[in-house]
């Protein structure tokens, strides 16, 4: 059935109604004229006509002005004919009874179009406050929602219950070349075969974004067109407005990826310039033919390259352990280590390093064994250690010590006279590429605090720092249990021997 036969038959089906509700009124005129013909004889003329406009004003109460007029004709006919002298006639005798009747008339019209003007503008308030509160719905549903599928969903459930639809379907064109989605209500598999009754376009200034079709049950009102077309300009906006917020991201995320970019590149070939340049000076040297081969200048020269080519070791490391971090790669081979063993090798491998620092080292060997993966908490080590080198001046101290916390952790503590850090940057101290003092004369990736704290929270535990009295401290746990289950001390060298 085509659009125009279903408006023919929506039309036809709005001329049967009236024509039924102008029947009922001339039922309701001669039902009161029956009554008032029994009782005439009691009452007078005047009272007649009063109670003859009962049945007007209940009529277009109860059906609009169209009834309530046919009502007040039929009123005033009755009256006419049945109680005017002379009786059961249309003429009139008397001019009086001429002007009563059409004081009556004009009487029972007013009364019939006020009364139908009130209920048609109090039937407008009702349907403006529900379109307004559909309205308002719709759009509080659709502020909080970030999705297009989402919000296809959302509209298609409000438009069917709103519009009483057969069927409403919401498609939606992401971009000129993609194929466009569909949404349908109720679920379905397929849509009706008819072609939709009412087609509305989803336009915004960025352009066509979708539309929406209806399957009507009947057919809409001004009102209601004028209520779809905002519910379609809202959905249209909701949809725009989640395309910007997805292109923002996306831009932000960019920005920030190049900005990381650019910080690696200069903080990485900054970082390569010494320990190449050291390097490179070292092998000139010792291929020039100036240093004699047994001499203390060819041992430091060689130490040189050895550290310096350390150096870029841990460089390169460190961004593999970064890579890892952020795709959650960073799987720790945790094994029971002593702590002492770790740190020592760290310490021997950074001599060179810490000969202008006080090192003092507290970490016992009877510190209970820790579950942990020895490469990477050498790196934690190192990587605090060379923080504390390139903060704290020449000639201070740096400490390490470790202790049992509730026989769960053990907590080491890593501290060095260097400048403390403001309370607000805490916060960041640990991002990547984040500096907060001396940023613009100490050299680095900026990525050690990051990486120790992925490794340590990689192995359940957890690294802060805090401002002493005379520096700065940084702190990390380590779980003493794995998989629940606690290693034993070992045994003393007396104990074993005996």
């Amino acid at each position: 059935m085509n659009f125009r036969n279903r408006y023919l038959q929506f039309y036809w089906r709005g001329i049967a109604i009236l024509i039924a509700r102008s029947l009922t009124s001339l039922l309701a005129v001669a039902a009161m004229t029956a009554v008032l013909y029994a009782l005439h004889e009691n009452l007078r003329d005047s009272t007649l006509a009063l109670l003859y406009l009962l049945p007007v004003g209940f009529v277009a109460t109860l059906w609009g002005l169209g009834p309530g007029i046919v009502a007040a004709l039929s009123a005033f006919l009755a009256l006419n004919f049945f109680f005017t002298n002379p009786r059961f006639t249309f003429s009139v005798a008397h001019t009086q009874d001429l002007l009563a009747l059409a004081v009556f008339l004009v009487v029972a019209v007013a009364i019939s179009q006020l009364v139908g003007r009130s209920t048609a503008s109090l039937q407008e308030a009702r349907l403006r406050e529900r379109d307004v509160i559909h309205l308002y719905e719709l759009m509080s549903t659709l502020a909080g929602l970030r999705n297009q599928d989402t919000i296809a969903r959302t509209s298609v459930a409000t438009l069917l219950e709103v519009f009483q639809a057969r069927a409403v379907e919401v498609v939606i064109q992401r971009e000129s070349s993609a194929i466009p989605r569909s949404f349908l209500a109720p679920a379905q598999a397929q849509p009706p075969t008819a072609s939709p009754d009412q087609v509305v376009a989803l336009i915004t200034p960025r352009g066509l974004l979708g539309e929406i079709h209806l399957w009507h049950t009947r057919l809409l009102s001004p009102a209601e067109e004028r209520l779809l077309n905002t519910f379609a300009s809202q959905v249209a906006l909701a949809l725009e407005r989640v395309i910007l917020a997805q292109a923002e991201t996306r831009s932000r995320v960019l920005e920030e990826s190049d900005r990381l970019k650019t910080a690696l590149l200069s903080s990485v070939s900054h970082e390569l310039r010494t320990p190449l340049a050291t390097i490179k000076a070292a092998a000139t040297s010792l291929r020039s033919g100036n240093v004699s081969w047994d001499s203390a200048a060819r041992n430091d020269l060689i130490a040189a390259i050895d550290e310096e080519s350390d150096h870029l070791n841990r460089l390169v490391e460190n961004l593999l352990d970064m890579s890892r971090i952020e795709a959650g790669a960073l799987k720790p081979q945790r094994q029971w280590n002593i702590l002492a063993d770790i740190l020592a090798a760290t310490v021997q491998r950074l001599r060179r390093a810490t000969e202008k620092h006080h090192l003092e080292i507290d970490v016992s060997d009877e510190l209970p064994l820790a579950p942990v993966d020895h490469k990477q908490i050498d790196q934690v080590f190192t990587n605090l250690i060379s923080n504390a080198l390139k903060y704290a001046p020449e000639g201070t101290t740096i400490r390490i010590s470790a202790r049992v916390r509730d026989q769960q952790f053990v907590e080491v503590e890593v501290y060095n006279e260097g400048p403390q850090i403001r309370e607000e940057d805490m916060a960041r101290i640990f991002d990547k590429f984040y500096r907060v003092t001396a940023a613009d004369r100490v050299t680095g990736t900026g990525l050690g605090l990051s990486i120790c704290k992925g490794i340590i929270e990689a192995h359940g535990g957890r690294i802060w720092a805090s401002n002493l009295a005379h520096g700065l401290a940084f702190y990390f746990t380590l779980p003493l249990t794995l998989d629940g289950q606690r290693m034993p001390r070992l045994p003393a060298e007396n104990e074993s021997a005996e």
